[in-house]
């Protein structure tokens, strides 16, 4: 009986065991939140294509950027907390989400181009840019072509070269799915839902070849950045981030803790508070 017992107690403290390693935050990919009702919202025709925007909130600008195949709407923690005291821009970047695309390869200037024409249209000079992923990237990009757009740059799980992503990334169950689930917004959202895996195609496409910035390209960035990554990304290295940090001119690296590549899904009230301090230069 005793025996038995014991192997009762074990294998409980192992279902326990399992359970906390599975219930890790950084682990799980939670629901896209509900958005807020915009005080403004639309399709701004912007170079090739018609670009949706949302608007909320008054004060000083922010500009939230998603990442890779997603849409706005993952920004719906951040917005409901900042459109308190700020103007909030959100939109979905060309192909993703509402947005419409064109025969034109995807490229990252390109979509720079379209997020500068955005904030024309928007008749915004200068914005803080709170970019994810792909939008880091978008936000880096801005920062040495077009400085003038912005206050500052936070950029989350961003890379500058290709080599800065993990090459098993596919392999990993939390971010194949977000790429079911960006899938499904996808079929929901775009004006051409049947056309996700040439979407796919055609952004991989630029995914294989960019980022291709220099540490001499970094150096000339000249507004103030906070690059931030999680402590269990699943797509972008670590010394990469590192490597970043080291090369813009006084860059801030902020490790965010038991997060991983969708932080602001995981870990809102940190994620939102990581914003601020930047905003406040800690």
């Amino acid at each position: 009986m005793r025996r038995i017992a014991g192997i009762l107690t074990f294998f409980s403290l192992f279902l326990i065991a399992a359970g906390a390693q599975a219930a890790e935050r950084w682990a799980e990919l939670p629901a896209f939140p509900s958005m807020p009702a915009p005080k403004t919202s639309g399709m701004a025709d912007v170079n090739d294509i018609k670009m949706y925007y949302a608007e909320f909130g008054e004060g000083d600008p922010i500009l939230f950027i998603h990442g890779g195949l997603g849409n706005a709407d993952v920004w719906g923690h951040q917005v409901a907390e900042f459109a308190r005291d700020h103007r909030v821009i959100v939109a979905d970047s060309r192909g993703h989400g509402r947005s419409t695309r064109s025969g034109q390869p995807f490229g990252y200037d390109l979509m720079t181009s379209d997020y500068v024409a955005l904030l024309d249209y928007l008749k915004i000079g200068k914005v803080t840019l709170v970019g994810w992923s792909d939008g880091g990237i978008i936000g880096i990009d801005m920062a040495m072509k077009h400085p003038e757009k912005l206050t500052r740059i936070i950029a989350q799980a961003a890379n500058v070269t290709t080599d800065g992503v993990k090459p098993d990334v596919l392999e990993n169950k939390t971010f194949s799915h977000y790429i079911d689930v960006a899938g499904d917004q996808y079929r929901k959202l775009s004006p051409t839902p049947t056309e996700y895996q040439a979407f796919v195609t055609q952004i991989s496409e630029m995914w294989a070849t960019q980022p291709a910035w220099t540490a001499a390209d970094l150096a000339t960035i000249s507004v103030p950045v906070t690059l931030a990554i999680g402590d269990h990304d699943e797509a972008v290295k670590l010394d990469h981030t590192e490597m970043m940090a080291r090369e813009i001119p006084g860059a801030k690296l902020v490790i965010l803790k038991n997060a991983s590549h969708f932080a602001m899904l995981q870990d809102p009230e940190g994620y939102n508070g990581m914003i601020r301090d930047a905003m406040a230069g800690r």
